[in-house]
Parts: structure tokens; sequence; C-alpha cells
């Protein structure tokens, strides 16, 4: 049975607040043990990593890859049966940095963050910032 929004919504919005704070800690006892992160693309990341170590090893081969960096957390959203927050990031380094709005898509399980789907405005850009498979 799917969470109701309000708890979806909390999950979220506490996720976000982690992630905003900076809290390493806090944003990953956010996830799930059997996290699956979706990465979309033509890149090394591509494709579902299943469970919490595989989809914090991705998260972090992701951050040296583009030195990743949230500018702001845009907005946190909840329906019935997802949530999701609107990101603005800047990745890349010096005068090769862009900032980049991501739509991170998250479905709950047991008032944790169980999967996340990656949705980004220009996924070819990524995919150069992330490299080759």
């Amino acid at each position: 049975m799917p969470p109701e929004t309000s708890d979806l919504r909390a999950v979220v919005e506490r996720y976000a607040a982690a992630w905003a704070a900076g809290d390493p800690a806090k944003i990953v006892a956010c996830y799930h043990p059997d996290v699956i992160l979706h990465y979309f693309g033509a890149n090394a990341l591509a494709g579902d990593h299943v469970g919490k170590a595989a989809a914090l090893r991705t998260l972090a081969d992701f951050g040296q890859r583009t030195q990743r960096k949230l500018v702001a957390v845009v907005a946190t959203l909840a329906g019935a049966e997802r949530g999701a927050v609107i990101a603005r990031e800047r990745l890349g380094v010096g005068a090769a940095a862009v900032e980049v709005e991501r739509v991170l898509v998250y479905a709950v399980r047991d008032g944790l963050l169980h999967e996340c789907w990656v949705y980004d405005a220009d996924q070819r850009q990524i995919d150069r910032l992330v490299g080759a498979v």
C-alpha cells in the first residue's frame, strides 16, 4: 500500500532539507536499504543501481566525475504515489562549470526513499560531464 501523500511529502522534505544543509549522515539515513537509483543517458553511470551500497557508490562517483554542488532546492512535490525534488546544481569546475536543473522522482517505502528516477534537463550535457560508458 503506498504511503499517504502527507507521509510521502514528509519523507521528501526531510531528504531535501538534509541535502540543502549538506548533512551526509541525514541524507544517507533517508535511503531505504533496498533503494534503486535509475540513471538515464549514455554514460558510465547509466542504468539501475540496486541497494543502498550500490546507490551510494554511484552518487559518490557522479559527484567525483562532475564536482556536483547543490545550488538550490527549487521545489519539493508530493502526490498519491510519488514525490519529487526539483534541484538546481552546479556541475564541472571553473569556466567549464554549468548550472543544471534536475528532477528527482521518488517512491517511498517504510518511510524511506525506496526508488529514485533522475531526469535531467539536458541529458547529453550530463553524458558529456560523466563520461563514456
